[in-house]
């Protein structure tokens, strides 16, 4: 079994990602991204500041937008003024969000060609149909993971774990996209450990410590795990059961050092492609 490495992906993604943002500096284009914290949950804000972090250390400017206890008026409120400034080039809304106000709802508020974390439900039927958009990055970072390891994607069986419309969908899509053979499980799905024996591409997005063990993984299967479950002692452990599942798996990714790298490298992307649209659709 060999660790799919995220963290070297990543570095690759990132100095693309300072180069076109130089370019774009030298033409008087900052890339500029905005990100929406409707929350004051502690690990929210840690996984903000990393963003920002990243983002700066690239060329990318990051502004962090915090609303106190806003309602969903006050959320839909930021977006629009986000999306209307010619100076912000991409654009995401952090979760959790306050009770009752869900993504889709005030997603929908973010312009399609700012909406560089797929919130907007246009981007994700954008996805269905096979169109140009910029899918969640965390499922974004599934497929580039896979597409890095030079797997041959056509005709492979896939099987995702989850169903989300963060991961789950539009990882299962952009698979699809790629000529895979994708099913899509769930907590209703009935023998879930023989269809995942069936994969050559396990993806586990289901957000369980530990859920996907040997028994779920064909020998030699590439598994991509999407998990970050927080652990008593402050660290993070995924869906799969690593050193159960080391053994069995062909290629599979480590949590932390494996997706969530990448996730974030793919934001920046996002951010500078954003960015260079603008010039044609200001």
């Amino acid at each position: 079994m060999s660790d799919i490495d995220g963290r070297a992906v990543a570095k690759a993604i990132r100095a693309d990602v300072a180069a076109a943002a130089a370019k774009l500096r030298a033409e008087g284009t900052a890339p500029t991204l905005a990100v929406v914290v409707p929350t004051d949950d502690e690990g929210t804000a840690w996984y903000v500041r990393s963003i920002k972090k990243a983002a700066e250390k690239e060329g990318v400017d990051c502004r962090i937008e915090q609303l106190d206890a806003p309602g969903k008026g006050e959320i839909i409120a930021k977006l629009q003024e986000l999306s209307a400034d010619p100076d912000v080039h991409g654009i995401i809304c952090q979760t959790p969000l306050p009770e009752g106000v869900t993504l889709p709802e005030v997603g929908w508020y973010i312009s399609p060609f700012k909406d560089i974390d797929g919130a907007n439900s246009e981007g994700l039927g954008r996805l269905a149909q096979g169109r140009r958009t910029w899918a969640p990055a965390t499922a974004a970072a599934v497929l580039e993971l896979l597409k890095r390891e030079d797997l041959e994607l056509s005709g492979a069986r896939a099987v995702v774990v989850g169903r989300s419309t963060v991961v789950g969908k539009p990882a299962a899509l952009l698979l699809l996209n790629e000529s895979a053979t994708v099913t899509v499980c769930h907590s209703r799905t009935k023998d879930l450990a023989a269809v995942c024996r069936e994969a050559d591409i396990l993806v586990a997005a289901v957000g369980r410590a530990g859920m996907i063990g040997a028994d779920f993984v064909k020998p030699g299967a590439t598994v991509i795990d999407v998990g970050t479950n927080p652990t008593d002692d402050g660290g993070l452990v995924g869906d799969v059961d690593y050193a159960a599942v080391a053994p069995v798996a062909g290629r599979l990714t480590p949590v932390p050092g494996g997706v969530g790298p990448v996730t974030t490298a793919l934001l920046l992307r996002h951010t500078v492609e954003a960015a260079e649209l603008s010039k044609t659709h200001p």
